[in-house]
């Protein structure tokens, strides 16, 4: 049980500290307990926790909101046979990075030799790919053998899944994927990207917008929190301003917002966040001009990042 400290607990049981781990869906680490007692079995095997496999996953500041539908579909066709490469596609702001964040997650211990994510948008040569991808690895370049040699080396016999991040600005690099890809047969790639690698045997997953509500047809107000774009909305509304909350005032300002976003959860993310200084309605009569809104937001947003 995660807990920053066990409640006082009734006679004859215990609590053993396992100390702080990070757990999958957990957005930062959290001390662990596991209760003792007479009756209850005290031999359990190794907590499954990110650290239970070798990897690099950035933890993430918030929780993922919704997209629990392209999670499961991303990790059931990467988890295919026939899938070696497995693009997500979209335009910027629709959370490619964060799908394929928790869609590595939920696969970690499915890739016994790691899961190492990639990121590539601060990349403009090409050149440079092969030496973003060793660096996680821990690949060395050596003065008789060349990087790329290295890294098949090192990726040979290990099944591993790379996360390659932000592709689309140096497609040229991406015949280094295909190489490794043909010379190490347990490799798996998850890339993101405007769009498609245009590998031989890539597979293409286009990411959506968020679900949204009507806003001329709008439901109940339990309904309405429902729709992810809706959710995404509230809980970074209530991260800006704890008190804020949906009521059917602000209901359909706040679900036109959404579907005058198009459902993008970084565009959502940075319009919700403006909850200190604005109404939902003021934010909506801005939105005609959307990037005086969005602008000062968008430039501390780290690209590719998004929620």
């Amino acid at each position: 049980m995660p807990h920053s400290r066990p409640h006082q607990l009734p006679a004859g049981v215990g609590a053993k500290d396992l100390g702080e781990q990070r757990l999958k869906d957990l957005s930062r680490p959290e001390r662990v307990f596991q209760l003792t007692a007479p009756d209850l079995p005290s031999d359990f095997p190794p907590l499954r926790t990110l650290e239970g496999r070798p990897n690099n996953l950035p933890a993430q500041p918030t929780p993922l909101v919704g997209r629990e539908r392209e999670v499961a579909e991303v990790t059931q066709r990467l988890l295919a046979p026939e899938t070696r490469l497995l693009t997500l596609t979209g335009p910027g702001g629709t959370g490619k990075t964060r799908l394929a964040l928790q869609a590595a997650t939920d696969l970690l211990e499915e890739f016994e030799g790691g899961t190492f994510f990639v990121p590539l948008a601060a990349l403009t040569d090409p050149k440079l790919v092969t030496s973003a991808v060793a660096i996680p690895l821990g690949v060395l370049e050596a003065p008789d053998r060349p990087l790329e040699e290295g890294i098949k080396e090192h990726l040979r016999e290990k099944k591993v899944l790379l996360v390659l991040d932000n592709f689309e600005q140096i497609l040229q690099g991406a015949q280094l994927v295909a190489r490794l890809l043909a010379a190490c047969p347990d490799l798996k790639v998850l890339a993101t990207s405007r769009i498609p690698l245009g590998i031989y045997g890539e597979r293409e997953y286009p990411v959506p917008s968020l679900s949204l509500p009507d806003p001329d047809r709008l439901p109940s107000l339990e309904r309405l929190t429902q729709y992810e774009a809706v959710r995404l909305f509230i809980e970074r509304a209530r991260d800006a301003r704890p008190d804020f909350s949906l009521s059917n005032e602000n209901a359909p300002t706040v679900a036109e917002i959404c579907a005058s976003l198009d459902g993008l959860p970084l565009a959502i993310e940075l319009a919700a966040a403006r909850v200190k200084v604005l109404t939902p309605q003021k934010m909506l009569d801005r939105l005609g001009d959307r990037l005086k809104l969005l602008t000062g937001e968008l430039a501390t947003c780290p690209r590719g990042r998004g929620p």
